[in-house]
């Protein structure tokens, strides 16, 4: 059954273009993808993220049980601060990417992908056998916002008495935003500057509502998930189910920085096996020679020879060129390597490159 956020209504009003995106009814856009990635760039977008899912883990092993299960080093984690993880299988794959936010020793906000709710939450509850620890998928009662651009502080700061100089990168406050209780984290999924906002589902529209008055002045637009996918990926950001999954490790997907391998964890064994032989295939960035645009499941060659697969691609309108990303051979993988994409019958040119396309200057 296919599912509506609390803003459904709200893109219906304003024109939005609704698929079906992982079993949830939303915009892919509302004027044009185009428009909408360089409003964020330039100014500011709002996009509507309620599909994601929310957990609390709180209780007197919550530290215990997340050093467990996530591959980042919970220790010496301050409070109000936020990590980015994956979080493994016993084969060392990808169950999901996330991030959880620290409250304190015994209270963290974990935030996960939507398709992914069902199968997170039950894997921590499995883990917590025996741990004293209360997990809470609270994911249907609680919107999710992204503010995301660099005028972004300028359109929140209007409607809300939270000061958003002190929250720096990858940090959490809980105040009022429109009058509302929330959670209010400097993060984001463009690589601008930005901030997501969570707070009671029945308060979606009044929150949307007041950011897409506040920012009129800025020339604010709604955002559909076509310019979030577009931003994703000129920062080399990974799409759960497209770049990473359950068939790959974090060290294939070059997540090697997320890995603490000084730690224990679940799937720490098949990393530790894989790191002594060499990974064997890396998920790579490239950018088309040409026009043409590489797409999901294409594949890369290497004079006759299939070598690897591509996982994102699409033209990039910052950049103006097509650009991906995708798994090869590592000996392919240098920065530099020309390579070959297969498009409805014929190869094109590609190269492999630096991550990531685009990055913003402060």
């Amino acid at each position: 059954m296919v599912q509506r956020t609390p803003l459904y209504n709200e893109h219906v009003k304003l024109g939005g273009h609704v698929i079906d995106f992982a079993g949830w009814e939303l915009p892919v856009y509302y004027t044009n993808i185009i428009d909408e990635h360089n409003t964020v760039r330039q100014s500011v977008g709002l996009f509507d993220i309620c599909h994601m899912g929310e957990f609390f883990v709180e209780g007197k092993d919550a530290f215990t049980l997340l050093q467990k299960c996530l591959t980042r080093n919970l220790d010496g984690m301050k409070m109000n601060t936020i990590k980015y993880s994956t979080m493994l299988n016993e084969g060392g794959t990808i169950i999901d990417d996330l991030l959880f936010y620290k409250f304190n020793e015994q209270k963290y906000f974990v935030v996960v992908n939507a398709a992914n709710i069902e199968k997170d939450f039950n894997w921590l509850k499995k883990n917590a056998a025996g741990l004293d620890v209360q997990l809470s998928n609270i994911s249907a009662q609680t919107m999710k916002l992204d503010l995301q651009g660099p005028k972004a502080q300028a359109t929140v700061a209007k409607i809300s008495d939270i000061d958003f100089n002190s929250i720096k990168f990858y940090r959490f406050v809980e105040g009022k935003v429109a009058g509302c209780d929330c959670i209010v984290s400097r993060t984001g999924y463009t690589g601008e500057d930005g901030f997501e906002i969570y707070s009671n589902e029945n308060n979606a529209p009044k929150i949307w509502n007041a950011l897409l008055e506040a920012g009129k002045e800025f020339g604010i637009k709604p955002c559909g998930l076509g310019a979030r996918d577009t931003l994703r990926l000129e920062c080399a950001m990974m799409l759960y189910g497209n770049d990473i999954d359950d068939q790959h490790t974090p060290l294939e997907a070059e997540l090697d920085k997320m890995v603490a391998l000084e730690k224990t964890f679940i799937g720490k064994e098949p990393l530790e096996k894989q790191k002594a032989e060499g990974v064997k295939r890396k998920l790579i960035a490239f950018e088309m020679t040409d026009s043409a645009i590489a797409r999901h499941g294409y594949e890369f060659y290497s004079g006759n020879r299939k070598i690897g697969i591509i996982t994102s691609g699409s033209y990039c309108p910052t950049l103006k060129k097509p650009l991906g990303l995708g798994y090869i051979e590592t000996e392919f993988s240098t920065i530099g390597s020309e390579i070959e994409v297969m498009i409805r019958g014929a190869l094109h040119k590609a190269k492999v490159v630096e991550k990531p396309f685009y990055k913003r200057q402060r």
